[in-house]
C-alpha cells in the first residue's frame, strides 16, 4: 500500500488550498493508499530557526510528528500558493525547522558532497498563482518551484518531483474551480 502525505503549506484553512488538499486526499484515498495530511495553519511551532546549523532547538511535538510522517511517506504532495514569487512564511518556517542536517540530509566529514536521506520518495507540488503559468515561468523562472523542487526536495534526494499550476486563481469562476479540484482528485487517485 502506497504511504502519501499531503502537506497544506496555505495559512488560512478556508482557502482553495484547503480545498485541494482534500481533493488530493479524498482521490487517493479512494484507491487505497494511506494518506496522511499536515495542515501548517493547524501546527504550533516556532517557524525561526533562530540559530541556523549552529545549534540545535529543540523541536515541538508537531515538528516531531511531521518528521516521522513525511520519513514514512513514499509521496509527498506540497500544496501552497505563490506569494510575492515565494511560498507562505509558514512553510518556509516549516522547512527550515525539519529539513535538517542528520533529518533529511548529513554532511559528510571533510567533504562538499552530502548524503541525500530522502531517497526513493517521489513529489508533487500543486502551486496556485495570481498569474498565468506561463508568465510565472518566463518572467519569473518559477522561482517558488525552484527552490521546493531543486533546493529543497532535489538536495535532500526526492526524485522526481512533479509540478502542477493552477492559475489564474482570483480569476476563476465557480466551474473553474471546479475543473481543478476534479484535477487533482484525478491525481490523487494515480497517486503522481
Amino acid at each position: 500500500m502506497k504511504k502519501i502525505l499531503v502537506i497544506n503549506g496555505h495559512p488560512n484553512l478556508k482557502s482553495y488550498n484547503f480545498a485541494l488538499a482534500e481533493a488530493y486526499r479524498e482521490g487517493a484515498s479512494s484507491t487505497g493508499a494511506y494518506v496522511e495530511q499536515i495542515n501548517l495553519a493547524e501546527l504550533k511551532f516556532n517557524p525561526n530557526l533562530e540559530f541556523g546549523y549552529t545549534q540545535r532547538i529543540e523541536l515541538e511535538p508537531d515538528l516531531q510528528s511531521s518528521i516521522t510522517k513525511i520519513m514514512a511517506a513514499d509521496h509527498l504532495v506540497w500544496i501552497h500558493p505563490v506569494w510575492w514569487g515565494g511560498f507562505p512564511a509558514v512553510m518556509k518556517g516549516f522547512i527550515d525547522r525539519i529539513f535538517l542536517p542528520g533529518i533529511t540530509f548529513k554532511y559528510r566529514e571533510n567533504s562538499l558532497w552530502w548524503d541525500k536521506l530522502l531517497v526513493g520518495k517521489t513529489a508533487r507540488i500543486i502551486t496556485t498563482l495570481d498569474q498565468p503559468a506561463w508568465y510565472y515561468w518566463l518572467y519569473y523562472s518559477s522561482p517558488s518551484v525552484n527552490q521546493l523542487k531543486r533546493s529543497i526536495l532535489g538536495f535532500c534526494g526526492v526524485r522526481p518531483v512533479k509540478v502542477t499550476y493552477l492559475g489564474i486563481i482570483k480569476q476563476a469562476n465557480p466551474q473553474r474551480r471546479d475543473k481543478w479540484l476534479r484535477q487533482i482528485y484525478q491525481l490523487g487517485r494515480t497517486q503522481t
